[in-house]
């Protein structure tokens, strides 16, 4: 059976978005055990575009689909698992981008939703927490997705999440989603 198409972000109050994410059952991949069968020969590239032997995935389902197998292994590696193999993947940063952004809200009652490249819709807050790292080449914002997967959030959605953060006076700067304040700065 085909996935369908993810909802249009804009279109959707936060109240829709938070029952669409809960709705979505993904397999329960952290049970499943299977033995190491080799590499996927897949790579999910910086800017969350998904790769097989080179090739760019043109297909946005069989994006979407792979995504739902997906996970971090204890030691850091990531896994393409289903209940009978498990294939390495290569992961340039962060598995998925937060490519839009849905904001409700202002000051500690905010809430902030979001996009993935792969259509899934996750809302900010204690258990997708939001994370800022600092390195050579620029920030790096990043959102908790699950099971220890993160988006990198796009370099468009981070400059309206600085705008948000240094509009809303807060020392240090950052903002709240969901009743958790997330500050900019990564030892903050």
């Amino acid at each position: 059976m085909p996935m369908p198409p993810p909802p249009d972000l804009a279109s959707l109050s936060l109240a829709e978005i938070a029952r669409l994410a809960e709705a979505n059952r993904l397999p329960p991949v952290e049970s499943w055990n299977p033995a190491h069968c080799g590499d996927s020969e897949m790579r999910i590239a910086r800017d969350g575009t998904w790769y097989h032997q080179g090739s760019p995935i043109g297909r946005a389902a069989m994006v979407r689909l792979f995504s739902t197998i997906l996970r971090r292994e204890p030691d850091g590696r990531f896994v393409l698992v289903t209940p009978v193999e498990k294939l390495d993947i290569e992961v340039e940063d962060a598995p998925f981008t937060a490519v839009e952004m849905k904001v409700e809200g202002e000051g500690a009652a905010m809430k902030l939703a979001f996009r993935l490249n792969t259509g899934d819709l996750v809302a900010a807050g204690p258990e997708h927490a939001l994370r800022f790292d600092t390195r050579d080449d620029g920030p790096r914002p990043y959102l908790h997705v699950r099971r220890g997967l993160e988006a990198l959030i796009a370099r468009p959605v981070y400059y309206e999440l600085v705008e948000i953060a240094l509009a809303n006076g807060s020392s240090p700067p950052g903002l709240w989603s969901n009743g958790t304040f997330f500050a900019l700065e990564p030892d903050a």
